[in-house]
């Protein structure tokens, strides 16, 4: 009953967030050069069973992790709350495919079109490479644009409205299921700081036509676990 009657607050009271935000990129923002995989790290041949669409809470990145040029290139000055981590074709069971296929640097005009829902050339070059040459994708614009196209049709709840003593799993799961008909908790996984206990990606889960579907694996952090939260600069998220 507390879940529900957070969610019909939310829901009452919370404008939803922008899902791509808007941004004006760096001037001088150029791709990141391509990864060289080690060979333990590449995963080939294993059948997509379902894809995973990964939120990071970007002020607890910063937080924890985002220190010398990593956090240049997730630009931790701005003012981010949740962003695109990526859109990840898994198997039944692990391992999970990665680094399925060969993959140059991405062209400037796809990086710079994805910045404001990726604010990092490494990581997008890391995304396509590690996950987007594992499925049908032919190139990296079309795997953006499928990522995009989930990303944007969310609508994001403003999560730093939650109070911090009722801000639990299934708060966050609660948010995210009163904004976007179609969703279910059980297709919302949350992942926590294993030290901290703070909140550090919501990932949503997806059969492979794309409609949403319970998480194989689980939900990551149960219902009653509580968290913390990295704020934003701005408190608007």
């Amino acid at each position: 009953m507390r879940l529900l009657a957070l969610a019909i607050a939310l829901t009452a009271t919370a404008a939803p967030a922008l899902a791509a935000p808007v941004c004006t990129p760096p001037p001088g923002l150029t791709p990141a050069p391509a990864l060289n995989p080690r060979p333990d790290e590449i995963v080939r041949g294993v059948t997509v069973a379902y894809y995973v669409l990964a939120l990071t809470w970007t002020p607890e990145w910063c937080r924890s992790g985002g220190s010398g040029a990593d956090a240049k290139q997730m630009e931790c000055g701005r003012p981010f709350g949740f962003t695109l981590h990526g859109l990840w074709p898994d198997g039944a069971r692990p391992p999970f495919p990665r680094f399925c296929q060969p993959a140059g640097a991405l062209d400037p005009a796809t990086m710079r079109g994805m910045y404001c829902r990726t604010p990092s050339p490494i990581l997008l070059q890391h995304e396509w490479q590690a996950h987007g040459t594992c499925a049908a994708w032919a190139s990296p614009q079309a795997y953006f644009a499928q990522a995009s196209a989930l990303f944007d049709r969310l609508t994001i709840p403003k999560i730093e409205q939650i109070p911090a003593a009722e801000l639990t799993a299934g708060a966050v799961r609660t948010a995210f299921v009163a904004k976007n008909p179609g969703l279910n908790p059980d297709g919302v996984y949350v992942q926590t700081q294993r030290a901290s206990g703070a909140l550090n990606e919501v990932r949503i889960c997806y059969d492979l036509k794309f409609k949403p579907m319970a998480c194989p694996g689980g939900g990551g952090a149960p219902n009653g676990v509580h968290m913390t939260l990295a704020p934003s600069r701005t408190g608007a998220f």
